[in-house]
């Protein structure tokens, strides 16, 4: 009888600590070195799994990606002659470059923190609800979804934050379905 249980079948280890067997290519000098990397890659493990760095990351990544799409609408800001002629009269080339520059910063920083704001709540919360399901799945992705979007809309009042909540919902099940579908292989 195994006292270890199912999960380990055999309960005793093959090799002693540090006397397991090295990949190929690496020789016993190496060990130390490579014993360092494993012990600190599961470190980096552990870190990106837990919630306050998947909800730091996602805030990150969000922030980027609202810049970066700000940047690329602002540049189409620009496209109407007349409206530049008034908006920019009287400035001399410098002046202008400053407030195009002045501007598209500050869209980028407004769309880069809603975007960074959504992504960190939405991945905070789905996080959370994976790490008490323990479970990972569709039901995770869709009900931080619709807490989510209820949280974004509730200051429009109850009705619209229910609204927000099934919008945002649908929308984490269309791409959690797309992310998750199968392969024809």
């Amino acid at each position: 009888m195994n006292p270890f249980g199912s999960r380990f079948p055999s309960g005793l280890h093959i090799y002693a600590k540090g006397q397991e067997p090295l990949p190929p290519g690496l020789s016993e000098d190496d060990r130390h070195a490579y014993e360092k990397t494993k012990k600190w890659e599961g470190y980096m493990v552990s870190a990106m799994e837990s919630c306050p760095v998947k909800t730091i990351m996602a805030g990150g990544a969000g922030f980027g990606i609202g810049a970066f799409f700000s940047l690329m609408s602002s540049s189409f800001a620009y496209e109407d002659p007349l409206l530049r002629q008034q908006t920019q009269a009287g400035k001399n080339t410098v002046q202008k470059a400053r407030d195009v520059f002045k501007e598209m910063g500050r869209g980028m920083w407004t769309s880069g923190k809603g975007f960074g704001k959504v992504g960190a709540l939405f991945a905070g919360i789905e996080c959370v609800i994976e790490s008490y399901r323990g479970k990972n799945d569709m039901y995770n992705s869709v009900a931080s979804g619709f807490l989510a979007g209820g949280i974004l809309a509730r200051n429009s009042g109850p009705k619209a934050a229910f609204g927000g909540g099934l919008a945002f919902a649908a929308f984490s099940a269309a791409i959690d379905a797309f992310l998750r579908r199968e392969t024809p292989e």
